[in-house]
C-alpha cells in the first residue's frame, strides 16, 4: 500500500469509501500474486540463514584445526628440544666429578623425558580431535554445497516468477498509488493496521446477505442502509473492518 503525498485534494466522505474499496481490490490482487510464490520467500531466506550459519561453522571449525595442526608442530619442536637437552646432559655425565652433578644431570634427564612423554600424549590427543575436526569440516562442506544448489534453484524459481509477475505489480501499484492519494493518512493508517490484524489481508469488504463480508455477523438492516449511504467511514462491530455497500461490486 502506498503512502498519501502532500497537498491532497479535498475528497468526499463518498470518494474515500470508493477509494478504499479499490484499494483493496488492488490489494488483493497483489495479494493473489504473492500466494503463487508460495514459501518460496521464507524457503530462500531460511536456505540464506542456514547457508551463512554453515559458513560460519565451518569458517571456525577450520581456525581450531589449524590450531591443533600448530599445537600439534609445536609438541614436536618441544619433543626435539627435550630430545636434544637429554642429549646434552647425558654428555655431560660422562664428564663429571662428583655424585651431586650426576643426579642433578639424572633429574634433569627424567624432567625432560617426561616432557617428551607429556608432549606425545597431547599430540596424541590433538590428532584425533584434529582427525574429528576435520570429519566435521569436511561434512559441513558437503551439507553446505547440497544447501546452495537447494538455494540456486530456489531462487531461481522465485525470480522467475518475479519476473513474470514484474510487468502486472507494476501497473498495480500505480493504481495504488492513484487510490491512496484520495485517502487521508489517519484513514490509510487504520486500512494497514486492519489488514495487518486479518488473516486474509481483508481490510474493506461489502455486506454479503445481510452480514459482514468479513466475519459474516448479520448486520441490523437501519446500519446496511447507513452504510450504502456512503456518508461515513462504518465498521464492523464484530471484526473492526471497515464496510462498504454490496453495491459497489457491481460498479
Amino acid at each position: 500500500m502506498s503512502t498519501k503525498t502532500q497537498d491532497t485534494p479535498d475528497y468526499s466522505i463518498e470518494e474515500k469509501i470508493i477509494a478504499l474499496y479499490d484499494l483493496q481490490q488492488i490489494d488483493s490482487k497483489i495479494d493473489e500474486i504473492d500466494h503463487l510464490k508460495g514459501e518460496l520467500p521464507l524457503e530462500v531466506q531460511d536456505l540464506e540463514d542456514e547457508v551463512a550459519g554453515l559458513e560460519t561453522r565451518i569458517a571456525n571449525l577450520t581456525r581450531e584445526y589449524d590450531e591443533l595442526l600448530q599445537a600439534i608442530k609445536s609438541r614436536k619442536d618441544d619433543i626435539e628440544n627435550s630430545k636434544a637437552m637429554i642429549a646434552k646432559y647425558t654428555e655431560q655425565q660422562n664428564n663429571i666429578r662428583n655424585n651431586r652433578e650426576f643426579d642433578s644431570l639424572s633429574k634433569e634427564i627424567e624432567f625432560q623425558t617426561l616432557e617428551i612423554e607429556l608432549s606425545e600424549k597431547r599430540i596424541k590427543e590433538s590428532t584425533a580431535e584434529s582427525k574429528f575436526k576435520k570429519k566435521l569440516i569436511d561434512d559441513s562442506k558437503e551439507v553446505l554445497e547440497g544447501r546452495r544448489i537447494d538455494l540456486s534453484n530456489k531462487k531461481a524459481e522465485l525470480d522467475k516468477i518475479d519476473a513474470e509477475t514484474a510487468e502486472e505489480i507494476g501497473a498495480l501499484k500505480l493504481q495504488s498509488d492513484a487510490a491512496s492519494a484520495k485517502i487521508d493518512e489517519r484513514l490509510l493508517t487504520a486500512y494497514g493496521r486492519i489488514r495487518h490484524n486479518v488473516r486474509n489481508g481483508l481490510a474493506v469488504v461489502t455486506i454479503k446477505r445481510d452480514a459482514c463480508g468479513g466475519c459474516f455477523n448479520r448486520i441490523p438492516p437501519q446500519r446496511q442502509f447507513d452504510i450504502r449511504m456512503n456518508k461515513k467511514i462504518i465498521v464492523c462491530e464484530y471484526c473492526g473492518r471497515i464496510l462498504v455497500s454490496d453495491l459497489l461490486d457491481q460498479e
